[in-house]
């Protein structure tokens, strides 16, 4: 009995061998997944830490964003960078890219201004 199982299994893994895949070569240049792009400004509300914040985006030049966040306090201005630049990762930046400060964040009329870009 033991030797039908050793060909049963000898006959099975040659057949999975048969299905080998050729190899490709090519000369063509892979596709690269392109930066998302927003061709206009982009308002969204944004919930942080329990209540919710509006956030704007708007494209500059350079690769550069204006970034703001209506509703916080003067005091938080490490809550409003958190938040421009967590948003501007999810809305803008490619997969795996990180978002850098360009510019100082500065408060005026109830609004964290600040410029970003996708690094």
């Amino acid at each position: 009995m033991k030797p039908v199982i050793a060909i049963a299994f000898l006959t099975f893994g040659l057949a999975a061998c048969q299905q080998a895949k050729e190899a490709r070569i090519t000369t063509e240049t892979p596709v690269v997944p392109q930066p998302k792009t927003i061709g206009k400004a982009r308002s969204e509300p944004i919930f942080y830490n329990g209540k919710t914040y509006q956030f704007n985006l708007t494209p500059g030049t350079g690769g550069a964003y204006g970034l703001a966040v209506s509703g916080m306090s003067a005091k938080q201005e490490k809550d409003a960078t958190a938040v421009a630049t967590s948003s501007l990762r999810y809305f803008a930046c490619r997969d795996g890219q990180d978002s850098k400060l360009l510019s100082k964040p500065s408060f005026a009329n109830g609004r964290w201004s600040m410029q970003a870009r996708c690094v």
